[in-house]
């Protein structure tokens, strides 16, 4: 009895120090993972000398807000303020993002559960899209934003990128395993078909359309090529273009360019932070693989 209970004892501290050493293990790969992000926190807040330094010096010394000053009020003397960049990427992702939502959760309502004629096609179509690299379809999707005239304005930065097949996709894989029984329950006690979606279905697919947040503010956050390709005047570019203009060949801009890309990637990683535990949620419901 006693050898049995030492034998148990002896078994229960070798697998706790096993699970120390894995432990271990993982804070260090989540370490090496983040020095990325960590170099461009601390790179937005070195003076200049720090930044130029041989050798080069991971963390900052002496911290300074001098780079955002000069990135806000360094370049007054231009066209467009730089705040008009920021304006625009943030409007522009807002709105994407917002209707982006929508579409995609109203659009797999209704294939999925509304059972509409030809819906199989319809998702094969869809589906058929994700195969297609998107700069594919930029010159015809060009051709018909400059048919329309909307060049240099924000429509032609919102409109091109509302319909994506991956969203779509998404929330379509994730709706499919919502339970007809509740909305039918909804339509019998009087509900219309706009009440159940927005009062019964969205509420308990947060997690779904939480990542699809995520994921449409990630890829349009970091957007330049739409910026690029649609508008030629300054005033309608984005942050991520802005950065062309601020870095260039002068070395007294690096600070500044240091603190742009702090601006950039900042508001990411904040964006996955309050979204992670959906996110992960819906990676399980819906079978993707993060």
């Amino acid at each position: 009895m006693k050898k049995t209970s030492y034998l148990s004892k002896k078994n229960s501290k070798k697998s706790y120090a096993n699970w120390i050493i894995v432990y271990i293990i993982m804070i260090a790969l989540v370490l090496f993972t983040a020095l990325p992000l960590i170099y461009v926190v601390v790179t937005a807040f070195k003076p200049l000398d720090e930044l130029f330094i041989y050798p080069p010096r991971f963390f900052v010394k002496r911290p300074t807000l001098r780079n955002f000053v000069d990135l806000l009020g360094g370049l007054s003397s231009s066209v467009v303020p730089f705040t008009r960049y920021i304006f625009n990427s943030f409007f522009t992702t807002a709105v994407i993002v917002a209707v982006t939502v929508l579409i995609s959760s109203a659009g797999a309502y209704g294939l999925v559960k509304q059972n509409v004629p030809f819906g199989n096609a319809i998702f094969n179509i869809i589906i058929a899209a994700l195969m297609f690299s998107p700069h594919v379809t930029q010159i015809p999707s060009y051709l018909v934003v400059n048919k329309l005239k909307m060049l240099n304005t924000y429509w032609a930065l919102i409109i091109p990128r509302l319909a994506v097949a991956y969203n779509f996709f998404l929330m379509k894989q994730f709706i499919e395993g919502f339970p007809d029984e509740l909305l039918e329950s909804a339509r019998i006690d009087g509900a219309g078909e706009w009440k159940v979606f927005f009062r019964i279905l969205m509420p308990n697919i947060k997690p779904a359309w939480s990542t699809l947040i995520v994921i449409s503010f990630l890829a349009n956050w970091n957007d330049y090529f739409t910026a690029l390709i649609y508008t030629s005047d300054q005033s309608m570019k984005v942050l991520t273009l802005a950065l062309q203009l601020i870095g260039g060949t002068s070395i007294a801009r690096q600070g500044a360019m240091a603190a742009g890309t702090f601006l950039i990637t900042a508001p990411t990683i904040i964006m996955y932070m309050i979204m992670q535990s959906n996110v992960l949620e819906t990676m399980v419901h819906s079978g993707i693989k993060a």
